[in-house]
């Protein structure tokens, strides 16, 4: 019977081929032996000092193939479970067990996930390396349910954060969980399903994941490491200082799975997205003749992914931009990777549509031929759908009347960023007037329940006279609605029984507050790291420096809408500093460029105002009348009320983005390969938020696999490198084996490291040729910066080793903190090293090419021990 065997007693008989009995059923199982983890054996050979793992695997009945067994043990010693060396002797295919190797064969887990637990120990983040271990020793517990990838794929973005790793993802999910169990808010089963259900989390694996957590816990104490428990410092810093902390012992778990970034052509990119905002706007392609008919239709079509502001046809393009809250810092939307994801699950964008000649059989005289091909904006925050004003030099000079403008700060987004208006004469007396016309005017009640992006009228509650001002609602919660003040650029809590509606005309003209951005400047290492973009003394500093002040600003370009600006202001003695002068000076900030859109702006800006160009004439406001009169025909004619149902469906191309990216392997074997992110995992969609930034940033896989035909690498569970110069080259000579530096033909400066496992010097040959990394500098390194990795190098053996023989507790702690210390003063250095232009080494992936007498050697500074995870890197003299 049907149902025999599985919910009650019987028997099940399944019927079979029988080619299929004779060719795909094996006689026998594979041996055990076979199908056991190879480097696990290896680890319990050693652990019972059996002997040379090759020689005794021989005397099995069914032995691994010899290669297998080389390759096993020289990626045991990459992984720093063995030592190079044999009793001081060199042994490829053989090695001492080291502490990191004996952890490994304690422990139910993959050996990276059981390096990531002993890093974690060292920098003091073993509790988060222990959930990451355990969550990805099993099945996801992240649910993607049927048809709601979209919401699957945002809730995971909201669990990791700014940090983009998907291991950090996890860690916080979990912590979520355990946090609402502790407050007794899921003590009923059903409760904690809904919860599970709400946040896209499966139950009864995040048990069997806590299941797992706490027996790593009690194995890993037999080795004194333990769980911090005391609480943590109170220090507005230190969540973000921990994960960035977490990050770097995710990339040293999982070397050599590193991968970067191609770079992408700004220019092509531009022109593209027609000059788009790329943070903000997708392009789609396919777009049927006359597209805006069926704006309605493309809006709901995107309704999953944000708050669509505008849509802009160009022919059988489009381009669909989301609201950017004015809050929100200079970063692509969450509402753009939706979009792009919705390309990527391939999920159809299929509009009802009318053929173009039943169209133009509406308007008289083929008058509706005129639009056929015009460019058609539909902004849903003004409610209009018209043609694009052809703008020229002129209305750009009404924004920005001269270079430099005096100005109020009114609301900081974060350092460098915030709004404020101009207080000359001139404008202060168009606020004046604008302010008197609105309250002037008899206010009526919101004709529509208040919602995002609605333009009204609101009080601004600090103010002692009940005047109204011209407002944006940010969001509503409650009987109240934040709304930002579009002609000052501040915001506030106001009630909605306040809100009133704003006259056609006003909401019309055109907003006064305007939007700033320090150019030329970008967070230093130490904002990274102590932040999200921006660290909170970087914060604290920037708003001392402009809240109450009137600030000079230098106009340097305008980019959608924000002014890129030098601002000056008096400090001291009546003396004018550029603020960007003093953020670097006190290692908030660092130098950067400019993108290649600011550059083109600033050029126009410089010919206009020079006088070299004359102002351009508007196209006749009668032509762009009669083609808005035509637009509003046909939307009339085609609403769903007045026309018969769409004849046929068109399936709508994309959305793109020219500023996405795709990533390739940093290391020897795979650099040709093509790489591919699962769909699951948080970075499968990569947008490059910088593009005028020139250094390489990296990303780190915690599994790799390859398909059938191992021309591509498929790449999971991957965490995105903070974007900090220079990072990707910092990691790997941290964290590998072996390197050997480059050095140019001068012998003055490094170009370049080639990292792996080293080379042999009774074969001549590469230990482990497929995994090396030859890397080129972006950024300067000395000598300094590699016996400062040495340094840190020495100090993770030293608690390695304490920690195995050491059960003192208070001793562990202060170590771990002298680990991390070292570790951040490594990374975030006091002047940013300075940018250099790479330069591919001639003889790539070739070992020894230094000359000994340039060597310092330093193996008389550490002689290899059981207990070190790493040996010291060799220093080269430069001329």
């Amino acid at each position: 019977k049907g149902r025999a065997g599985r919910v009650s007693k019987g028997y099940c008989y399944r019927l079979i081929h029988k080619d299929f009995w004779t060719n795909y059923i094996p006689e026998k199982p594979v041996p055990e032996i076979l199908r056991c983890p190879l480097g696990t054996t290896i680890l319990k050979i050693k652990m019972l000092d059996m002997g040379e793992p090759k020689a005794l695997l021989a005397t099995a009945l069914s032995p691994p193939s010899v290669g297998d067994i080389e390759r096993t043990v020289l990626q045991l010693k990459e992984l720093g479970a063995l030592t190079t060396c044999v009793q001081t002797e060199e042994n490829p295919h053989d090695g001492e067990l080291t502490f990191l190797g004996r952890v490994l064969a304690h422990l139910p887990v993959d050996q990276h996930l059981g390096k990531l637990i002993v890093l974690g120990h060292v920098f003091g983040c073993l509790e988060e390396c222990l959930i990451i271990a355990a969550a990805l020793s099993l099945r996801t517990f992240f649910a993607v349910p049927f048809r709601q990838h979209i919401d699957g794929y945002r809730n995971k973005l909201f669990f990791a954060g700014n940090s983009k790793s998907d291991c950090i993802a996890l860690v916080n999910a979990f912590k979520a969980w355990q946090i609402c169990r502790q407050k007794g808010e899921l003590r009923h089963p059903k409760e904690e399903l809904d919860w599970g259900r709400s946040n896209y989390i499966q139950i009864k694996r995040v048990r069997e994941v806590a299941e797992l957590f706490e027996e790593l816990k009690q194995r890993v104490s037999v080795f004194n490491m333990h769980i911090n428990t005391q609480p943590s410092p109170v220090d507005q810093e230190y969540v973000y200082k921990q994960r960035f902390i977490l990050q770097v012992v995710i990339a040293g778990a999982f070397y050599p799975n590193y991968f970067s970034f191609g770079m992408c052509d700004q220019e092509i990119a531009v022109k593209e997205l027609d000059g788009k905002d790329p943070k903000t706007t997708v392009m789609l392609r396919n777009i049927p003749p006359y597209g805006f008919l069926y704006h309605q239709q493309l809006q709901s079509l995107f309704r999953q992914c944000g708050q669509v502001k505008s849509i802009a046809y160009d022919g059988p393009r489009a381009f669909v931009e989301f609201a950017r809250n004015p809050m929100d810092t200079f970063k692509t939307l969450p509402a753009v990777y939706m979009s792009l994801k919705m390309a990527q699950l391939k999920i159809p964008l299929d509009l009802n549509v009318h053929y173009p000649n039943e169209i133009e059989s509406q308007v008289a005289g083929g008058g509706a031929t005129r639009v056929k091909h015009t460019r058609v904006n539909v902004d849903y925050q003004k409610q209009i759908v018209e043609p694009v004003e052809i703008f020229g030099i002129s209305d750009v000079s009404k924004m920005i009347p001269n270079r430099l403008l005096s100005i109020n700060v009114t609301e900081i987004v974060e350092v460098g960023h915030f709004w404020g208006y101009r207080i000359d004469e001139k404008n202060m007396t168009v606020l004046q007037t604008l302010t008197t016309e609105i309250n002037h005017q008899h206010l009526m009640d919101l004709p529509v329940p208040p919602h995002p992006e609605l333009v009204c009228l609101a009080p601004f509650p600090c103010l002692e006279n009940k005047g109204y001002y011209r407002a944006r609602i940010l969001y509503v919660s409650g009987d109240f609605a934040e709304v930002f003040f579009v002609d000052y650029g501040n915001r506030s809590r106001v009630p909605l029984k306040k809100l009133k509606a704003i006259p056609s005309h006003l909401r019309e003209l055109p907003f006064q507050a305007l939007e700033f951005k320090m150019c030329k400047m970008r967070p230093s290492a130490k904002s990274l790291v102590c932040g999200e973009q921006w660290s909170y003394s970087a914060s604290q500093r920037f708003a001392s420096l402009v809240n109450g002040y009137t600030l000079l600003v230098k106009v340097y370009s305008l980019v959608h809408g924000v002014l890129h600006v030098d601002v000056f202001r008096y400090l001291g003695s009546k003396e004018l500093v550029n603020i960007r002068d003093v953020l670097i000076e006190e290692c908030y900030a660092e130098q950067a460029e400019e993108s290649y859109e600011s550059q083109q702006s600033h050029d126009l800006l410089e010919a206009l105002l020079s006088d070299q160009i004359r102002k351009e004439e508007r196209k006749p406001v009668s032509s762009r009348g009669e083609e808005k009169h035509v637009i509003e025909m046909l939307l009339n004619k085609f609403s769903v009320d007045n026309f018969d149902a769409a004849t046929h469906k068109v399936s709508v191309h994309g959305p793109f983005s020219p500023y996405e990216v795709k990533c390739f392997s940093m290391t020897r074997i795979s650099q040709f390969r093509c790489a591919f992110i699962r769909k699951e995992s948080i970075n499968s969609v990569v947008v490059r938020d910088a593009p005028e930034d020139s250094f390489q940033q990296m990303l780190v896989a915690a599994s790799l696999s390859v398909n059938a035909t191992g021309s591509s690498l498929i790449l999971e569970e991957t965490s995105l490198m903070p974007p900090i110069p220079g990072l990707p080259a910092l990691l790997s000579m941290l964290f590998a084996p072996a390197i050997e530096l480059r050095v140019d033909k001068s012998g003055k400066y490094f170009t370049g490291v080639l990292c792996g496992l080293g080379w042999s010097r009774i074969h001549g040959i590469p230990l482990l040729p497929e995994n090396d990394m030859e890397l080129t500098f972006d950024v300067h390194f000395g000598v300094d910066d590699i016996a400062e990795i040495n340094i840190l190098r020495e100090t993770i053996n030293q608690l390695v080793s304490e920690c195995a023989v050491c059960p003192d507790q208070g001793r562990m702690v202060q170590l771990q903190e002298n680990a991390r210390q070292k570790l951040l003063s490594l990374i975030c250095k006091s002047k940013p090293r300075d940018a250099v232009v790479p330069k591919w080494y001639d003889k790539s992936y070739a070992w020894n090419q230094v000359d000994s007498t340039h060597i310092i050697d330093q193996s008389e500074r550490q002689h290899e021990e059981a207990n070190d995870l790493y040996q010291l890197h060799n220093l080269v003299v430069l001329n």
